[in-house]
């Protein structure tokens, strides 16, 4: 790949954040179709993408220098991630599972303060108490709240930031691996969700032209260039920027349902994001 400035790096690595914020609201509009399915729906289309980029920059030769237990790693981190996302969103309110899900940023914050050369500090440790009391706000709200089925969905989301928190701070380990990489980690994960849609799952198409729109944004966006772009940010732009352009994602996913009318606008909501953006920066600056 040619040269890249840090700078132009890090802006690169600045549209994943914006296009996650995005995910929640897709995933919603996808309804009725079953995650599993969705996850192999998108993330063939990401890989697509993924593929025509890899094969117009020349990069497939590249791919037969990785080792497969990059695309093995990889391929867990992505499938395991979407797999307990898709199924929050199904299982609870998006915008109360959305900001839990969106702990990933406080996590992985901690849990690099805990890498060699790394230690956790006071801030981190406020930070932490900030965004987990955004948390419990949601699933602790009073009557007329969060119903008791929607519990194992909050759950799952709550798995999700920390399957993705774990899978960006051991991905350290493979900085000099080639971002034409995704590719192969988005066609395993298509594949992997496919055979788990025919074993668990009932096949459900979208009943109408909006439920195919959010697939195919999903896939071209949140499920697949914001990848690339991450992939190229954190390799070769400023980790720390990018690490506090993160914190955004929650309040950024919570206002994107209430503008698009999925969401009530709720001032629980509103604070609950606004802690949990605002503990995760408190323990970035911590690290920084």
């Amino acid at each position: 790949m040619p040269a890249m400035s840090q700078r132009n790096a890090t802006l690169v690595g600045f549209t994943a954040v914006l296009l996650w914020s995005l995910l929640a609201l897709f995933t919603v509009g996808s309804a009725p179709v079953p995650p599993f399915q969705l996850a192999a729906l998108t993330f063939a289309v990401g890989g697509t993408l993924g593929l025509i980029w890899t094969i117009a920059t020349r990069q497939g030769a590249v791919l037969r220098t990785v080792g497969w237990q990059v695309f093995v790693f990889g391929t867990a981190g992505l499938f395991g991630y979407h797999a307990l996302y898709f199924s929050a969103l199904r299982l609870a309110p998006a915008a109360e599972a959305g900001l839990i899900s969106y702990l990933w940023p406080l996590f992985i914050v901690l849990m690099s303060g805990l890498l060699p050369g790394e230690r956790l500090k006071p801030l981190h440790v406020a930070g932490a108490l900030l965004a987990f009391g955004g948390a419990a706000l949601i699933v602790l709200r009073g009557a007329g709240g969060i119903s008791g089925e929607a519990v194992p969905g909050l759950g799952l989301a709550f798995l999700c930031a920390l399957t993705w928190s774990t899978y960006s701070v051991v991905s350290r380990r493979f900085g000099d691996v080639p971002t034409a990489s995704v590719t192969i980690f988005c066609l395993a994960t298509a594949a992997l969700s496919a055979l788990a849609h025919l074993v668990f799952e009932q096949t459900v198409w979208p009943t109408t032209a909006a439920g195919w729109l959010s697939i195919l944004a999903l896939g071209l966006g949140p499920v697949g260039l914001a990848f690339y772009t991450w992939d190229i940010g954190v390799k070769r732009g400023n980790i720390q920027l990018l690490g506090v352009a993160s914190y955004a994602a929650p309040l950024l996913s919570t206002l994107a349902l209430v503008a698009a009318g999925v969401t009530e606008p709720s001032t629980i909501l509103l604070i609950s994001a606004a802690l949990i953006a605002a503990g995760a920066a408190l323990a970035a600056r911590a690290s920084a």
